[in-house]
């Protein structure tokens, strides 16, 4: 999800570029013309669904290209010749990578309209290797919204499903990172089903001469695996420690396929940690808010998205529907009863029972920030500064006259009054008053008392500069919006 983003983001900066050629290492470019040839090789599998055979082939192509790069370098280093790669060879290779990165997300949705997120994959043989899915998860779910890959009515019927899933926690309005499940009771923990038993030499054999070495039976009748082995290698080992002249004539199929039933038993490769085991900490039923932060962020982007490409009102309002409860959902204007602390300070996570746990300043900030910047409208391109509030709402504007108090470029703490229909941000510490009309206007007052005020949203790419350099030339911007443009 997210390689698709960086691939396509790569392929708009690359077009922007009139270099052909440029040098990279030689055992580089031989690395990447492997690459380069088993896309080549396996792209007409695109056209349908890949099996398991032909994924194997695939992994093959790329796995023995990585490991000679690596293999290469690891024995003689970088020779340091340089070779040219050509652009054009470099954007084919971006167009083969989104090819496939697009056919792995169509493959991953769900008939919820959700989309898996890990992929388990099992070397079934030397041919084959097969791919299973962990159960739903919200990162997952970011990742799909911010691959921008996904039609703005695919983003809308995701959040549909997603509000609907086993994700949604409906009493704290938000989103749990996985889906809250019940744990199995200690006696259910390591029980090898009887069947698995009866078809194994191996293992029947040693529960007919008592041999407890690998596997034992309770009282019950229940077949349990040795409690000490904490791995497969530990088994490997007991395996090989067997009496040879008792067991001898048991073939070492007939220990791989024990070890495919200690697997079926444990499924190691589909344990996540504490989110499956653990009641607090991020454990089981928890909502974790840095998560939460980047959703948001992620459903934005789909608003901004649809409102740029002319999307019906019906799907655009849609979509800010679950742009506007994912926000009230993270807690800042929740009760502390509700939210079980004071709703201004950052924690980590809510488990299922209790308030918001850990308290602390995480990277959530940073979404956060970014998302209410997008919700101001604040929009930087081609080095301008824009204000185009598409996704403010009427009610965030002062009803009644107030003092802003904000820290300038000096490092002093300054007042604004504000008027009713108004609000103020700063940007660079110079504060932006919103303040509602009937057209669109911007007004810069400059630190020599002078005043500039033209048509339209965007800032001169001379003022944008002062601002960004924060040399202190632009004292305070006045944004005059249209308030027929406002949700």
């Amino acid at each position: 999800y997210y390689l698709r983003r960086f691939l396509d983001f790569l392929k708009g900066l690359l077009s922007k570029t009139d270099t052909g050629k440029v040098a990279v290492s030689r055992e580089l470019l031989t690395f990447f013309k492997g690459v380069l040839k088993t896309f080549e090789e396996h792209r007409y599998l695109l056209d349908g669904n890949i099996n398991d055979a032909d994924r194997k082939r695939i992994l093959d192509g790329l796995g023995e290209a990585g490991s000679d790069f690596r293999q290469r370098i690891y024995k003689d280093a970088f020779s340091g010749n340089k070779d040219e790669l050509s652009l054009q060879d470099l954007q084919k290779f971006i167009d083969l990578g989104l090819e496939y990165c697009e056919h792995a997300i169509r493959a991953n949705r769900r008939s919820d309209k959700l989309y898996d997120a890990y992929n388990l994959m099992t070397v079934e043989n030397e041919d084959e290797v097969s791919i299973s899915y962990l159960s739903e998860m919200l990162e997952g779910q970011v990742a799909a919204l911010s691959s921008g890959y996904l039609s703005s009515r695919e983003s809308l019927e995701l959040l549909d499903g997603l509000k609907a899933s086993d994700l949604f926690r409906a009493d704290q309005y938000s989103y749990l990172l996985y889906p809250n499940k019940d744990l199995p009771l200690f006696a259910e923990k390591n029980t090898i089903p009887a069947n698995e038993v009866s078809q194994s030499k191996l293992l029947s054999e040693l529960v007919k001469k008592g041999n407890t070495q690998i596997i034992n039976k309770d009282v019950n009748g229940v077949f349990h695996f040795n409690g000490n082995f904490k791995n497969a290698s530990d088994l490997s080992e007991a395996l090989n420690d067997l009496d040879s002249g008792i067991y001898s004539s048991l073939s070492e199929d007939q220990k791989k396929k024990v070890l495919r039933v200690f697997e079926l038993v444990f499924n190691h490769k589909a344990f996540t940690g504490r989110s499956g085991t653990f009641f607090g900490y991020e454990g089981l039923g928890s909502i974790y808010w840095h998560m939460v932060s980047k959703l948001l962020l992620a459903v934005q982007e789909c608003c901004i998205r649809a409102i740029d490409e002319g999307e019906t009102e019906e799907i655009i309002g849609r979509l800010l529907e679950h742009f506007y409860e994912i926000n009230e959902g993270i807690g800042v204007h929740k009760s502390p009863k509700l939210y079980g602390a004071f709703p201004t300070d950052p924690y980590s996570h809510t488990p299922q029972g209790k308030g918001a746990q850990q308290p602390g300043m995480t990277g959530q900030v940073k979404e956060d920030i970014l998302s209410r910047f997008g919700e101001l409208g604040v929009v930087v391109s081609n080095g301008q500064i824009s204000f185009v509030p598409a996704l403010l709402r009427r009610g965030e504007f002062l009803e009644e006259k107030k003092v802003f108090t904000y820290v300038d470029l000096n490092h002093e703490r300054k007042e604004l009054d504000l008027a009713p229909n108004s609000l103020g941000f700063t940007y660079c510490q110079v504060p932006v008053v919103y303040t509602l009309a009937s057209k669109n206007a911007i007004e810069v007052i400059q630190n020599d008392a002078s005043r500039t005020i033209s048509e339209g949203s965007a800032l001169s790419k001379a003022l944008s500069k002062s601002v960004f350099q924060r040399k202190g030339e632009v004292l305070q911007i006045n944004v005059s919006v249209d308030e027929t443009t406002l949700r």
